[in-house]
């Protein structure tokens, strides 16, 4: 019978008893753990932080080595005799296939096992909008990028799958897109022979920004991922907070304009109406159609379906007054639901995430403007305001965090 563990591949009939097998498999993965969390560690300083003795320490490690998932890696300073040897993860024992699905496009990328990328970050424009069977096609595209890297499906802790809409964490059903009645994460499982995680496409912007970006070291933060539409997560005492059911962060949906426009959700007013990558495309169409100046009609030679909001980026970079009045007045719609949020919960730290960070510079400071006018002062001052540096790669990254999350729980 082999071992359901994802980290270690051996027979339990290799050990003298259950017992045995479980406490040596808890130990070696309590090393894999310090080594993966803080770095090179001595033999010493991993029996400290695991509480075995030396010999019992030794011992694993050894196995480790031969199990190839660490290594030697050099050799440390003295304390006073002998210096110690210093062990490492090895990078190229296990790997993470990190996935981030959206309405109109796939990102997928492979990590080892010291969170480097083994490859190049591939954007495919199929997505949960425009392929009728995406999970099929991931299944497919995660056997070539496999095939493509010469990585062992052996090797594979898992797979890192970020996803929008209402996803139930008790039953891991998603009530918005790929509502089947049964877990994605368990129908895409089966498809690739791996285990499969997925999170909420903003949650997994918090695990990204946590483990890799801006948030780390914070305890409380609040990560507004600003693309098509409009998501919040919250690290609330260090912890990333999902709610009851896992539905929290529905930011997008707070109501600041009660006699404005019906929102998809089916309520009026909601940020999203104001504020979103959707909304600003369509009234910046509305307005070109009616005859406004900007550089934006040149480009789109008079077909306005062409414009997106990567377009009206890049002319708000090119200093278009259109565009940046534009991406303004998102900043300002999101700076009255920010200023709801920070008499709530005091953060110390707003990001800007999502595929509008790029833009992060023309909307910060009409954000900050309104924060001044509708929260108290005190604890406004509190809340430092930045854009992501992880940019469109932090729901990615947060695939791989929490990959290892699940690993070493």
């Amino acid at each position: 019978m082999i071992s359901t563990n994802y980290l270690f591949k051996t027979k339990k009939s290799e050990e003298t008893s259950r017992n045995n097998y479980l406490r040596r498999i808890a130990l070696k993965q309590s090393i894999v753990k310090e080594l993966y969390q803080h770095g090179e560690l001595s033999i010493f300083k991993l029996s400290q932080s695991v509480k075995m003795s030396t010999p019992t320490v030794t011992r694993a490690v050894e196995e480790l080595i031969a199990e190839q998932l660490i290594r030697e890696v050099g050799i440390g300073e003295s304390t006073g005799g002998r210096r110690p040897s210093l062990f490492g993860i090895n990078p190229s024992s296990r790997y993470v296939l990190g996935v981030d699905l959206e309405r109109s496009f796939v990102r997928m990328g492979i990590f080892d096992f010291l969170n480097n990328p083994v490859s190049e970050i591939h954007e495919l424009n199929e997505g949960l909008d425009t392929h009728p069977d995406i999970l099929q096609f991931i299944a497919e595209k995660v056997g070539e990028l496999l095939l493509a890297y010469s990585i062992d499906e052996s090797k594979m802790l898992g797979i890192g799958i970020s996803l929008p809409g209402l996803i139930d964490i008790k039953t891991g059903l998603s009530y918005t897109y790929l509502n089947t009645g049964k877990p994605a994460a368990d129908i895409l499982s089966e498809k690739t022979r791996m285990p499969v995680f997925i999170e909420h496409d903003t949650r997994a912007m918090a695990w990204g920004e946590q483990a890799f970006g801006l948030a780390k070291g914070y305890q409380n933060v609040l990560c507004l991922n600003a693309g098509s539409g409009i998501g919040l997560s919250m690290i609330l005492n260090g912890k990333i907070y999902t709610g009851h059911s896992g539905y929290s962060g529905e930011f997008g949906h707070i109501q600041i304009e009660p006699n404005g426009q019906l929102c998809h959700c089916g309520k009026i007013g909601c940020i999203e109406t104001l504020a979103s990558g959707k909304s600003l495309i369509a009234r910046a169409r509305q307005e070109i159609n009616r005859g406004a100046i900007t550089q934006l009609s040149d480009m789109l030679e008079g077909d306005l379906s062409k414009l997106n909001i990567k377009m009206l980026m890049n002319a708000a970079k090119k200093g278009d007054q259109f565009a940046i009045d534009n991406l303004a007045r998102v900043g300002e719609a999101l700076g009255r639901g920010l200023a709801v949020l920070i008499h709530l919960f005091n953060p110390e730290l707003i990001i800007i995430g999502g595929e509008m960070s790029r833009a992060a510079d023309y909307m910060i400071s009409p954000i900050e403007s309104n924060l001044n006018v509708y929260t108290i002062a005190r604890i406004r001052r509190d809340a430092r305001i930045v854009a992501s540096n992880l940019g469109d790669n932090a729901r990615l990254m947060g695939t791989l965090a929490l990959v290892m999350n699940r690993i070493f729980a």
